[in-house]
């Protein structure tokens, strides 16, 4: 199934977000440099023939020399979309993308999304056939039933190659997963279990097969369609149904469910009525994974029967059959160890492997993201939670081991803790770490006040803010704009939004009282601070939080950091014991660096830069991240001596005599930080690995070396993110896109940034 999330949002939203910069979700980026004549030819001619040569001697160098062994092709000929039904191949082009974007998020596998315009089952086959060359696997989605059997079973004899169609088989591993579970929690054995299964599609006889390879016994499994139970002799059904008939005098699904054990949904919404229920076994097990609304919610089972353990296709309610948790973990292991085809024995080794993890103790930052109490194995949770990090090492191991012992594997792994460790390395944890930050934020959301919200970009912020759960927006700004924009960006119901306006606000005379009882001594006037308050809306935000009225801010992208930092330094101040500063996160593929203070002091102070890398070492552990600190200099050790290290020796002097429970090192330039082989001239640093806490001398290097991060490596760029205020407060760059602005929001709301 796959994730039918609570969060909304509006179809304009959906649109600007495929269009907005490059349209699309995916590209291709080089891998090797591109930069001189003599890349270009290494990359083609002449350099190229070498590899070509070796290639058509030894076919298998091709992993070798080529992208082909990580790479997968989504191929759909748009004939059942998600849903929605045959829209046709390139209707379906989005949705395969995604699959791309979702391979590549989860498991580190490059994908192209290919769609074939063809409902002829031999077409189909003969064109995905003819590619075998170039993937190292075949990934088929949004494929009507029967043909989607047709062409699977096809391509599977001829090919050398995995193929797998994912909405059969990937729902089938998570919920043969779920399902090893909630017996083993009901004290249930698959050898006697009685089960129905409601739907007789693709998914539904694919998660019949593979119970049944997994010990369920074939008279214990009662299947219906939608005229009624498939029996042995019931005339006009496909091979594919009669597969699956029994001996049974039962008739409708009613009648199937009396004494049942286990419903397996894959239907239509409500179509287990709670009288069915009612019939069923002690401690029933129901999978209603009908998308997007299930055959019984789980309030509505619970209600009939407390005694019973559900699991949707849903994220808002608990077990959610996702694949997610399956397709891209699936073939990441079958590619490792070059395997021939995906079989049942990988297919039982993946659902094993993750009702396993699911049985495990879950990591604190998983626990705290998803809620932490429902986070045990327990009826409320069989199934393990999307975004657990641990799935990458888990079920990739074994399906790479499942390759082995069945025979297919071309390339088998010597040592499996190597293997595990590779794995774990391949993807960067601040992707997996922000994902559950975002999950936290809607656990508990916060209200947030967004300072420029006549601001289109802002706005787009807001708006996701508010859709995604995360809390309510307040919107700083005149009623009349900030409605017509809303409605422009498609919003019904304008009035449903918080909005202040700073000249009519009844919270002015408040804030009026404080802000003058606290500047009255600087210089101003109560008029002035009136003033302030009714016209500089950075003011007016920041004057909302530190009265309680608002528990974050968010501001910058109209007006230039310093001066925003200005006008709010005028209401808020520094945490009681903190040095305010910004971290700038540089976010590659698989690695974080975190810049610290690139937005506040000039010319810190020994003590400054202890406090900063103190700050940015807890900011690094809350996103995943074991912090190695460097202090960055011209000089490396004292070469080449010079005047301005003394502040970055008593700096790192002060972590000395207080040790701060993280790796630290310096005065270092850059290179001696990150670069391996420079580092291994100084064998007494007490780094153990490249720094990922960069801790800058000053602002003026600190500022740039940010900004020329950001315009020149192209890599993701979070921040800045301002730390040590006693609110949480954000000024997003002047250049943020409305991601960004949510991003720093979510941050803020979550307690990550503040």
């Amino acid at each position: 199934m796959e994730d039918e999330s609570n969060v909304r949002f509006t179809e304009r939203e959906a649109l600007f977000f495929h269009s907005t910069g490059r349209p699309g979700k995916i590209e291709i980026i080089a891998s090797k440099p591109m930069a001189t004549q003599r890349d270009l030819s290494l990359a083609y001619s002449p350099g190229v023939a070498v590899p070509v040569r070796a290639i058509a001697d030894d076919p298998a160098t091709a992993y070798d020399y080529t992208a082909k062994g990580n790479l997968v092709a989504v191929i759909s000929n748009g004939t059942a979309i998600l849903g929605m039904g045959n829209l046709g191949a390139l209707a379906s082009k989005p949705v395969m993308e995604g699959k791309a974007v979702l391979f590549k998020r989860f498991a580190d596998v490059d994908s192209i999304d290919i769609e074939l315009d063809t409902e002829d089952p031999d077409k189909f086959i003969e064109a995905v056939a003819l590619m075998e060359p170039s993937f190292g696997g075949i990934n088929l989605e949004d494929i009507k039933a029967p043909e989607c059997f047709l062409i699977e079973q096809a391509l599977k004899d001829r090919l050398k190659i995995p193929v797998m169609h994912d909405d059969q088989h990937g729902t089938a591993i998570i919920s043969a997963a779920g399902l090893l579970n909630a017996c083993f929690l009901t004290g249930r054995d698959f050898a006697t279990v009685k089960v129905v299964v409601n739907g007789a599609g693709a998914a539904a006889i694919a998660c019949t097969a593979l119970l049944k390879a997994m010990g369920v016994a074939h008279n214990n499994v009662t299947m219906c369609d939608r005229t009624g139970v498939i029996y042995r002799g019931r005339a006009g059904i496909d091979q594919f149904k009669s597969a699956h008939a029994i001996d049974t005098d039962a008739r409708t699904l009613e009648e199937a469910l009396v004494g049942a054990d286990i419903f397996l949904g894959l239907s239509a919404a409500g179509a287990l009525k709670p009288e069915m229920m009612a019939k069923m076994a002690p401690q029933p097990i129901i999978f209603a994974m009908a998308n997007p609304d299930p055959e019984i919610t789980p309030p509505d089972a619970k209600a009939i029967r407390p005694d019973c353990i559900v699991a949707t296709g849903r994220s808002d309610y608990p077990n959610q059959v996702n694949n997610v948790l399956g397709f891209p973990f699936i073939f990441r292991g079958a590619l490792d160890v070059r395997a021939t085809a995906i079989n049942d024995h990988m297919k039982i080794a993946a659902a094993r492997a993750i009702a396993e993890l699911a049985r495990e103790q879950v990591p604190e930052e998983v626990a705290a993201a998803y809620g932490g109490k429902s986070m045990q194995f327990g009826h409320d949770y069989i199934i393990p939670a999307p975004f657990d990090p641990r799935l990458m090492e888990v079920v990739s191991s074994a399906v790479a081991k499942g390759a082995m012992e069945s025979g297919v594997a071309q390339k088998p792994i010597a040592d499996f803790d190597e293997y595990r460790h590779s794995l774990k390395s391949r993807l960067n944890p601040t992707t997996s770490v922000l994902t559950q930050v975002y999950a936290q934020a809607r656990l508990n959301p916060k209200r947030v006040v967004f300072a420029e919200a006549e601001n289109e970009i802002v706005l787009r912020a807001a708006i996701q803010f508010r859709s995604g759960g995360y809390g309510e927006p307040i919107l700083v700004g005149r009623d009349q704009p900030v409605k017509a924009k809303l409605i422009e960006l498609g919003i019904e119901n304008p009035d449903s939004y918080h909005i202040e306006n700073s000249a009519i606000s009844e919270h002015v005379p408040a804030m009026v009282d404080m802000l003058y009882t606290k500047l009255q001594r600087r210089g101003f006037m109560e008029r002035d601070v009136r003033r302030m308050v009714n016209q500089d809306r950075n003011v007016f935000a920041s004057a909302l939080v530190k009265l309680g009225l608002a528990d974050a801010m968010i501001t910058g992208i109209t007006r230039p950091f310093a001066q925003s930092m200005k006008e709010i330094r005028q209401v808020l101040d520094p945490a009681p014991g903190k040095v305010p500063f910004g971290i700038h996160l540089m976010i590659g593929k698989n690695y974080t660096v975190f810049l610290a203070d690139t937005t506040i002091n000039e010319r810190p102070s020994a003590a400054d830069l202890a406090h900063i890398a103190r700050g940015t070492a807890e900011v690094a552990k809350k996103l995943g991240h074991e912090p190695r600190v460097a202090f960055l200099s011209y000089s490396t050790f004292g070469n080449p001596s010079g005047k301005w290290l003394d502040n970055i020796r008593e700096a790192v002097a002060l972590l000395d005599a207080d040790p701060p429970g993280f790796e630290y090192e310096g005065e270092m330039a850059p290179d001696a930080a990150l670069n391996p082989l420079v580092m291994a001239n100084y064998p007494f640093s007490r780094l153990s690995a490249p720094a990922n806490v960069l801790v800058m001398p000053g602002l003026q290097s600190a500022n740039l070396s940010a900004k020329l991060l950001r315009e020149l490596a192209g890599n993701a760029t979070i921040g800045p993110m301002l730390i040590g205020m006693e609110k949480p407060v954000q000024v997003a760059a002047m250049t943020s896109n409305a991601s960004d602005v949510l991003t720093l929001a979510v941050l803020a709301a979550a307690g990550v940034a503040c």
